[in-house]
């Protein structure tokens, strides 16, 4: 059995800043949706990391591939990773609360789950798995509202649309795994919005028209946030925090991401959430609890001491 990393006081200080980074970018996406569009937004958010990253790579000197088949792994990771997620995500907060749009995204760790379960022989759903993605499950029905979905509307579209997203995300673990496992984790990041800002570029451009950067204060400092903080800046720390405390441990920046949108939501934008929106929060937070497996094994090993 795999022995899960402890967390140390610094690990747990850069799991904060990166759940703050992340929860504040709903809150930047947002602010910049008021003036660009959703493509606009993305291109703006890869195309400023994709310079950051790249700058990082160079300080660090850091091997650069040259096998087209990367390049080629690094498209599809963009697409996968940025493109598709930032897209659907973006448009999804024109008709939803960015705080909404943060509880739907906590979904990606159970779709990531089950994504991984149907392509790796070594990622099978356990009892202890199935039990999360199940409440997993029920924590998005149950933000989202069943009578919603069956009184359908735009705003139901854009909820489906964030959960469609989170799926690309879950994808794009599959792709990274099969595809860039074999390359600095730095590089990848920089290769990854490198694909999608070949892709976003053409595609804002011919859709939105052309990036200009005679917007408005608030835009631009919305654009500099979540483009240098919580993509490029994120990436890297992210990696840090991975190489400290694992994986596993790391799951639980997910559960800090969506109550820092959720309160910066409401305290700028005035945003409320319905009761249900919570109740599905904590059913979410209740399985990503269950596939960190922490409780689990406690509860396992209190029925083995009461057996004896």
């Amino acid at each position: 059995m795999m022995i899960q990393k402890t967390i140390s006081s610094r690990a747990w200080t850069e799991m904060l800043l990166l759940a703050l980074l992340w929860g504040a970018s709903f809150l930047a996406v947002r602010v910049a949706l008021d003036e660009i569009g959703p493509l606009t937004s993305v291109a703006h958010r890869v195309g400023w990391a994709m310079i950051a990253l790249w700058i990082a790579v160079a300080v660090m000197r850091l091997p650069l591939p040259r096998e087209p088949r990367v390049w080629a792994a690094f498209l599809g990771m963009g697409l996968l990773n940025n493109v598709v997620p930032f897209g659907l995500m973006a448009w999804g907060q024109l008709h939803i609360e960015s705080g909404l749009t943060s509880i739907l995204n906590a979904a990606t760790a159970i779709f990531g789950v089950l994504a991984a379960a149907i392509f790796f022989a070594d990622e099978r759903i356990s009892t202890r798995k199935a039990v999360g993605v199940v409440l997993g499950f029920a924590g998005v029905a149950t933000a989202i509202g069943l009578e919603n979905l069956r009184n359908f509307d735009i705003r139901s579209l854009a909820q489906l649309a964030v959960i469609a997203g989170t799926v690309s995300y879950a994808l794009a673990g599959v792709w990274a795994r099969k595809m860039l496992s074999d390359q600095p984790p730095q590089v990848a990041a920089a290769g990854m919005v490198t694909g999608a800002t070949l892709i976003m570029l053409p595609v804002s451009w011919l859709i939105e028209g052309p990036l200009t950067l005679n917007l408005q204060t608030p835009t631009l400092l919305a654009i500099a946030y979540y483009a240098l903080a919580a993509t490029a800046f994120a990436y890297l720390l992210y990696y840090r925090v991975l190489g400290m405390a694992g994986s596993g441990n790391l799951m639980l920046v997910t559960l800090l991401v969506a109550p820092v949108a959720i309160v910066l939501g409401a305290w700028v934008r005035d945003e409320t959430l319905r009761a249900s929106a919570f109740g599905g929060f904590a059913l979410l937070a209740l399985g990503l609890i269950v596939l960190d497996g922490r409780i689990w094994r406690l509860l396992r090993g209190w029925g083995t001491q009461g057996k004896r």
